[in-house]
């Protein structure tokens, strides 16, 4: 691992132990400790309480002594079990050699990192290592200092797997790694991948996680943001789900950036641009915040990088204080003494004031590389529900803007679309009213928007199916309805247009 610091690891399993992580791993198989196995044995409603760090219900289903019980005990809740009932289906004296696991109380073994399976996007068999209790959520790790804790797996790290772009690359750059989950989804694609982190714990986890779930090795970098990157590197995807969290101080590293607002989500997306081969991706998790008087739109939209089409996407935001109250309870302030709660959250309200924040946006940024002459910029607000995974959604945005941006009116109309999978049209009207109040046409998957369009638009859509250009389907219409067909040429367009943008529509040829 290059630049990897020795400091704070002596409590982790060896990295360089391969041969034992493929035992373990084999072991792990054989007694079906995978995704499918625990949901399984644990059932839905325990299964679930994991995932909101509520352990009983796993604690009760794993009472025997079953080889799966055994390790669910180990591994995921961090309870000491008996050495020789281990011994019967693990290789404990490599695993104990090898830092796995450690003895205590004379009979017993326990678990040194929490081990949590973690099914792949095509059913591999994947396991996310991470600092103990954190594999189902917390960041109180055990025996560490919380800032420098390593989570496990959680809603951003699987978001962010989620709308990936997922295609063959050469090289893909995983920033801020933490345990290593979203650089184990790139090993599937990518030749080489670059994964980087300023504490050295975590880039020894991510080596953990890739030899545990049979990947190959990353190239490990110790260093803050695009540091460890060498000038002149250049990679076709880069993916970050960054410490983004706004906070007064940096005092927990998996989260709290340590600039002042917003500026390393700003940092990190403005310096990807010269990072990004010739339409490579840059894709993040972010937070930015709404300022008053200030358009929040206009704000991250000044972040994008010249040469670089973008679309943000804003899923949520909260008030300042919901946002404070939210990060005080992650990291389990709210348990603590009342009065260092009231003065953290104190200190975060304050530097909201100073900043004139009233609200904090979360959501993602894609970034595609471009030589077109004027690049696209959509920033637009979705706290709708989508169809994840979301990759090939978002890839199949940027391949129509493209087209878009090639064909003018003339061209649009020469050109051949269909009707995108699953798209429907919904009529709203009065009952019995010979003729709707309007046409909704709406999608059932990837971003399932639902767009007004008028009875041509709607005519349109419908017999779209790539045999006739769009210009032949409007002078059909324009008969039947009576319509004179320059006039329908000419105002058509821009609802073309505006449905392939969203995705009702896909171009052919």
């Amino acid at each position: 691992m290059e630049g990897v610091t020795d400091s704070g690891l002596a409590t982790l399993p060896a990295s360089d132990r391969p041969d034992v992580a493929a035992r373990l791993r084999t072991a792990l198989l054989g007694a079906s400790f995978t995704a499918d196995g625990l949901l399984e044995l644990l059932g839905a409603p325990a299964y679930a309480a994991l995932a909101r760090s509520e352990t009983v219900p796993a604690l009760r289903a794993t009472r025997g002594d079953a080889p799966l019980e055994t390790l669910v005990r180990l591994f995921l809740l961090q309870q000491p079990v008996p050495h020789a009932r281990v011994a019967r289906f693990l290789p404990v004296d490599d695993l104990l050699e090898a830092g796995w696991l450690t003895a205590v109380g004379g009979a017993e073994v326990a678990a040194t990192v929490d081990v949590r399976p973690y099914g792949g996007p095509d059913g591999e068999d994947w396991f996310i290592v991470s600092d103990l209790g954190c594999a189902v959520g917390g960041a109180g790790g055990v025996g560490q200092r919380n800032e420098e804790v390593v989570l496990g797996v959680g809603g951003a790290s699987t978001t962010l797997a989620g709308i990936t772009v997922r295609r063959p690359v050469a090289a893909a750059l995983d920033l801020g790694t933490g345990s290593g989950i979203q650089a184990l989804h790139a090993s599937r694609h990518a030749t080489r991948v670059t994964a980087t982190d300023l504490n050295p714990r975590a880039l020894h986890i991510t080596a953990l996680t890739l030899a545990l779930s049979g990947a190959p090795a990353a190239d490990l970098r110790e260093g803050s943001l695009y540091e460890p990157v060498k000038d002149g590197e250049t990679y076709d995807l880069i993916v970050s789900n960054p410490p983004f969290v706004i906070s007064p101080g940096a005092r927990l590293t998996y989260r709290d950036g340590g600039m002042s607002g917003d500026d390393l989500c700003r940092s990190v997306v403005q310096q990807a641009g010269e990072r990004l081969t010739e339409g490579g991706f840059a894709q993040f998790l972010a937070n930015w915040q709404h300022v008053e008087g200030e358009d929040w739109q206009d704000r991250v939209r000044s972040w994008v990088p010249r040469d670089c089409d973008a679309w943000i996407v804003q899923r949520e935001v909260q008030d300042v204080n919901q946002y404070a109250e939210l990060w005080l309870r992650d990291s389990g302030d709210h348990r603590g003494d009342p009065a260092d709660y009231q003065a953290r959250y104190d200190a975060w309200l304050d530097e909201f004031e100073a900043l004139k924040v009233k609200g904090v946006g979360f959501g993602w940024i894609t970034l595609r590389r471009t030589g077109a002459a004027v690049p696209s910029v959509t920033v637009e607000e979705w706290p709708h529900s989508i169809e994840q995974p979301l990759g090939d959604t978002i890839h199949a945005h940027f391949e129509r803007l493209d087209y878009l941006r090639d064909h003018d009116d003339a061209g649009l109309l020469e050109g051949h679309f269909k009707l995108a999978v699953e798209v429907v049209q919904e009529q709203v009207g009065l009952p019995g009213a010979e003729d709707p109040e309007h046409v909704v046409l709406r999608q059932h998957r990837g971003m399932r928007r639902a767009t007004k369009v008028d009875t041509v638009g709607a005519g349109f859509a419908g017999v779209c199916d790539g045999t006739l250009s769009a210009g032949r389907i409007l002078d059909a219409i324009a008969q039947l309805v009576g319509e004179d067909p320059v006039l329908l040429r000419d105002r058509t367009p821009a609802q073309i247009r505006l449905l392939v943008e969203q995705g009702f529509l896909e171009p052919t040829g």
